[in-house]
């Protein structure tokens, strides 16, 4: 098993604390640098859930990292260093933070979530199924559940600090953005989706979906932040057990999903406690990604 997260509810005390995410704490590193703690926290449906999945934090810092490094000649990261001794003080000296914390580069968050579908599913299979088209994008008739869609789809949304993403369109981007930018985004997703993908495949992994998040350096340059391909962010579903028509079964947050759906919980707080079986599976979903990915186990 996997440590437990050992940070208190109400974060790490040790440092200048800037925000508290669902699942990621931010604090100020001096110098236009923060450092990113990724907690063992999970949340569906715009709820954190309890408890949290142990070792989720070291898994997910550490997928992001090898992504941001992999697709680093698709498109320039904010990462600056991913070892302890590599941070400043006192980060440096707290070896909790060992592999669930990343020293990054202060970037102005764009006001968009440049999520990329693959395949039909989810929300996209829902809105198809009515309309025939994806996020307004129309699409050929007679495509099944779980189909592999005939090129990658830029589909942006909202980024809500409370409640849910809403879908947007491309002209919406533009008007939040300017088109240069917008066209910067789509172009960015799009590749680094498609590299990810195809490296995905080659390792038994179908990546359906997934979102980026990027922003702008001090020198008004596109920057990948946040997380990056991660069981979180992504829909990944084992190549070998994928058949259309059917939801894949799948290592992500989607079996938590699953599970929430299955319970009759209205999506309100408070959220059903998860129990252990469902903790456990999650871990060894989110691990089983990893090492598929990686070629390695997660260091702790």
């Amino acid at each position: 098993m996997l440590p437990r997260d050992p940070y208190p509810a109400e974060g790490w005390a040790g440092g200048k604390g800037i925000k508290r995410g669902k699942v990621r704490d931010v604090y100020d590193a001096g110098e236009g640098r923060l450092l990113i703690v990724a907690t063992d926290r999970i949340s569906a449906f715009d709820v954190v859930l309890s408890p949290g999945i142990p070792g989720k934090g070291l898994i997910l810092n550490q997928m992001s990292n090898f992504w941001f490094s992999r697709l680093r000649h698709v498109m320039p990261h904010h990462v600056l260093a991913t070892e302890l001794a590599s941070f400043p003080p006192p980060y440096s000296q707290e070896p909790l933070l060992a592999g669930r914390a990343t020293l990054v580069k202060a970037v102005r968050i764009l006001p968009v979530e440049c999520v990329v579908r693959g395949y039909l599913v989810g929300s996209g299979w829902k809105e198809y199924q009515r309309t025939g088209s994806v996020c307004g994008l129309p699409l050929p008739g007679g495509l099944a559940l779980a189909d592999r869609l005939p090129q990658p789809l830029f589909t942006p949304a909202t980024k809500a600090e409370v409640g849910h993403d809403e879908n947007i369109s491309f002209d919406d981007v533009v008007a939040l953005v300017g088109g240069g930018l917008a066209e910067q985004l789509r172009h960015a997703s799009l590749a680094l989706y498609e590299e990810a993908a195809a490296y995905a495949l080659e390792r038994g992994i179908i990546i359906a979906d997934t979102k980026f998040e990027f922003g702008l350096d001090d020198n008004g340059h596109l920057t990948w932040a946040d997380e990056a391909l991660t069981p979180d962010s992504s829909r990944f579903w084992p190549a070998d057990t994928y058949r259309p028509g059917a939801n894949p079964p799948s290592l992500d947050k989607q079996y938590v999903r699953d599970w929430l759906e299955a319970s009759g919980w209205n999506k309100k707080p408070p959220a059903p406690q998860l129990p252990d079986h469902v903790v456990a599976a999650t871990q060894q979903r989110y691990r089983e990604a990893f090492r598929r990915l990686t070629g390695r186990d997660v260091a702790t």
